[in-house]
């Protein structure tokens, strides 16, 4: 079957640089009340949001006797807030300050009797502005969000068949909002060296070795939407590896391998260029750091054309 080319639409950073920080705040609002409620997981695996049909969704949290779900709708532009007794309540999404969509959140959440506090600041980011306070992100591009979600959607495709192919732990493939990126991460199955100086957090995520591969809009020293693969820690020779495709490069700064996101777009394939860079960023680090391939790999299932 012909891939949908239109599922890979143009997105540079510069022309909704607002709207995504706007979105990074809403998102870490959202993303704190899932953390604020739910057991902790290894690798902090409780935290992200996930990809859904219609946006981002926290997926079922829990709450006494009840569970409810908060959705990021980039087809109909809200955010919905539904529970397991049946009750729905929606926060629009438009152009607006996160301290007014902060409180009309929290507001909501007590209207349907779900009492949560969390740390009321961002994370992740420069200069952070509590979220009651902040009425500098306000900008929100209705049209922007919604290639975005079909960026998402085409890149969870192909992150969820990569994972498919690996028997040993790998990560769901999550949207994490601190960093405002997505990922799947692949394990040896071995104790990662401690890092000296490393926060509880870091050392936490990084308890073991791992090879990870991700999307992001693109902030800091990278300047438009990429894909990101680093193995860590990094073995000897790993930077000088050779991956595909050709466009795929090393970052010494980030010590991360990159393929910016409109080498993909732009090629004749997009999923199979993405899938090289996967594979062959995988495979450099699973060379190079000595992983037993033979019993972490396996052929991804088939799947029917039925």
């Amino acid at each position: 079957m012909a891939e949908d080319l239109s599922a890979w639409p143009e997105l540079r950073l510069a022309s909704w640089k607002e709207t995504a920080a706007t979105l990074h705040m809403w998102t870490q609002v959202v993303g704190k009340i899932r953390l604020a409620l739910s057991p902790h997981v290894n690798h902090w695996w409780e935290v992200p949001l996930y990809v859904s049909a219609r946006g981002l969704t926290t997926s079922a949290v829990p709450y006494r006797e009840r569970l409810f779900e908060l959705e990021f709708d980039f087809l109909d532009h809200n955010l919905a807030i539904r529970d397991s007794g049946g009750a729905s309540r929606f926060v629009p999404l438009y152009a607006r300050p996160v301290a007014d969509f902060y409180r009309e959140l929290m507001a909501v959440l007590g209207s349907m009797a779900i009492d949560v506090k969390i740390w009321p600041k961002p994370v992740e980011v420069p200069d952070p502005i509590p979220f009651a306070e902040d009425t500098v992100h306000a900008a929100y591009d209705a049209g922007a969000a919604g290639r975005f979600h079909r960026i998402l959607t085409g890149v969870h495709r192909v992150f969820t068949e990569f994972r498919a192919g690996f028997l040993g732990k790998v990560s769901p493939v999550h949207f994490f909002w601190g960093s405002f990126d997505m990922a799947v991460t692949r394990f040896s199955g071995r104790r990662a060296p401690a890092r000296a100086g490393a926060d509880p957090i870091t050392r936490e995520a990084y308890s073991h070795e791992c090879s990870s591969a991700g999307f992001w809009p693109g902030s800091g020293p990278v300047t438009d939407a990429a894909f990101y693969s680093y193995t860590a820690p990094e073995p000897p020779g790993y930077a000088q590896s050779p991956v595909k495709p050709a466009a795929a490069f090393y970052h010494p700064e980030l010590k991360e391998f990159l393929l910016m996101y409109d080498e993909v777009r732009r090629a004749s394939s997009p999923e199979g260029a993405l899938r090289e860079f996967l594979e062959s960023t995988y495979e450099a680090g699973a060379v190079q750091g000595n992983w037993d391939r033979a019993a972490l790999e396996c052929a991804p299932p088939h799947q029917s054309s039925s």
